[in-house]
């Protein structure tokens, strides 16, 4: 038997596996795709993962199409989801167990629905491939453009969570990163999923009257040949990029690694705060300095566990912390804004980015616009509220999103900055929302409700692939970790650790020529679709085959 009679031999046994064995086949499929992502990075997976889930939700050969088949795709789909998203999102739980007292009992909710509910979109896609597959290749780009447009609806359906989206199996080298500024994460999905199924899937459907050469050169060639065109382009990109000036200015980003079980302990304040002050007077060498050559200082989100401005003693602090005409600081901060009636007044909390002068004024303010579900706010929040429901938070109420569009941070002696409030980085063609381009990305966060896990690790990635899109370099303050400075290529240039408390004083690398998706955004993605339909139809849309109507049942 050769090795291609094998295959097929393989591919058929999963398809004649039924009820539990089948549902373990998938959810095992998901969970191993997982290993593809931040941190690990072992993307061959994918060449036998997507394999297996193609596999379950096609047909040997064209059949009519009936509810029952679109039923069984759907419920094969939602397997592999479920594995998937329970293995990449688990992460989440940690969360609930910082005040298990209080969460602990929703965390089996929290990993079990979470990744259940994202799982309908697996299981949706799996059903309208299914409903429109062809034979051959075409059925592999029919699949893509359904499984990459269910991940951009992912990403922007009720709030979105575009959270380990398939097109970063393809980010795990700076080489091949740099696509992700051709056609954003949304077109790598795309092309992720015939990269990585189709050697597999076209070995198995080759002509066994073919020779073995004949069948397995079409096979690797739809996933090595897209594979060495992107590192080609990645290696050009990053051979002409600019380096950074000896004489750049400096960011000093500080990461106090203050565990978040003290974080919001109303005695932990001012030692909190204090702990801040101290980390930033200090150079890397641990001396006091006087801030040359840094031009901006930047603390994590919420790392004022208060409110700042409503402390006047706070702002002082900060103002005799900045020499004259040296940096000014951007922070976390929770902001209060009073309105109403003196009769009906009224409270809005903002999770707030906050530019801070030597003169311990608010030189400029962002407040966040994404915010998280039932980490922020919650949906209904009056409703959840009455039956005695919270967010992680504990804010009564909520806290409110700021205006859109996204507006720039104008500083002297500064690029203008666009401000990421922690998850807002995960959110592709949504970083830069008005028409002027941006000098500088800030993204400030607090990682630590999500412990050593691989959460944080993934967080700091998909801010990195960000800086690729938008051309950008990015400052990254996170509260425990991963703090970084990434140049507008993804490299990181400097980093704190997980869990490490400390400061780093990196210079300010340049910025680069906008990339296509930085021009286009997801306008790239529609392009890269709708080429893989034609694609699909010149190889055989047409190619005869039953009716669909014929059965129902």
């Amino acid at each position: 038997m050769t090795a291609f009679a094998r295959l097929r031999a393989l591919r058929d046994r999963l398809r004649a596996q039924s009820g539990w064995q089948r549902a373990s086949v998938l959810v095992s499929a998901g969970v191993a795709s997982v290993l593809a992502f931040a941190p690990f990075f072992v993307w061959p997976i994918l060449f036998l993962t997507l394999p297996v889930l193609y596999w379950l939700i096609t047909p040997q050969a064209p059949e009519i199409v009936s509810r029952a088949i679109l039923r069984r795709a759907f419920v094969d789909g939602w397997w592999f989801g479920f594995g998937y998203f329970f293995a990449g999102l688990f992460w989440i739980g940690e969360a609930f167990l910082v005040e298990a007292d209080i969460f602990g009992w929703l965390l089996p909710f929290a990993v079990t629905l979470l990744p259940a509910g994202l799982a309908l979109f697996f299981g949706s896609s799996a059903a309208i491939a299914r409903a429109f597959w062809r034979p051959g290749l075409a059925g592999l780009l029919i699949t893509a453009v359904v499984f990459a447009g269910a991940e951009w609806l992912r990403g922007h359906l009720l709030t979105g969570f575009p959270w380990n989206v398939l097109g970063y199996a393809l980010t795990g080298s700076d080489s091949l990163m740099q696509s992700a500024g051709l056609v954003g994460i949304y077109g790598l999905t795309l092309w992720a999923f015939v990269i990585f199924a189709a050697p597999l899937v076209l070995a198995a459907d080759a002509d066994t009257n073919a020779s073995s050469l004949a069948a397995l050169i079409p096979a690797l060639a739809a996933a090595t040949v897209p594979l060495a065109l992107a590192a080609a382009y990645g290696a050009a990109v990053l051979a002409s990029a600019s380096r950074v000036s000896s004489d750049a200015p400096r960011v000093r980003i500080v990461q106090p690694s203050v565990p978040q079980r003290e974080k919001w302990l109303p005695a932990k304040q001012g030692e909190i705060f204090r702990l801040h002050l101290d980390l930033t007077r200090r150079n890397v060498a641990g001396q006091e300095d006087d801030f040359k050559g840094i031009a901006l200082i930047v603390w994590p989100e919420a790392a004022m566990p208060f409110r700042p401005l409503e402390h006047p003693e706070a702002l002082q602090a900060i103002a005799n912390l900045l020499p004259d005409k040296g940096p000014v600081l951007l922070s976390g901060g929770l902001r209060v804004e009073k309105g109403g009636t003196p009769e009906a007044p009224t409270l809005k909390a903002y999770n707030s980015l906050l530019a801070l002068d030597n003169a311990g004024r608010a030189a400029a303010i962002y407040d966040k616009i994404h915010l998280v579900p039932f980490g922020e706010y919650l949906p209904f929040q009056p409703v959840l509220e009455a039956i005695g429901l919270q967010q992680l938070t504990k804010l009564r109420g909520g806290f409110a999103a700021g205006p859109s569009p996204r507006p720039l941070l104008k500083l002297p002696g500064l690029p203008p900055i666009v401000g990421l409030i922690c998850y807002e980085a995960i959110f592709p063609s949504a970083v830069v929302q008005g028409t002027e381009r941006p000098g500088l990305i800030v993204n400030i966060t607090n990682d630590g409700w999500f412990g050593n896990t691989t959460g944080p690790r993934q967080h700091l990635h998909q801010a990195r692939v960000r800086a690729v899109e938008e051309g950008l370099p990015l400052v990254r303050a996170a509260n425990n970790g991963i703090s970084a400075m990434i140049d507008a290529h993804g490299r990181i240039i400097a980093s704190l650790d997980l869990n490490v408390q400390g400061i780093i004083d990196p210079p300010i690398p340049p910025v680069a020529v906008p990339p296509p998706y930085a021009r286009w955004g997801d306008a790239l993605f529609l392009l890269n679709a709708s080429l893989f339909l034609i694609g699909a139809g010149l190889l055989g849309w047409r190619r005869p085959r039953p009716e669909a109507k014929a059965s129902l049942g």
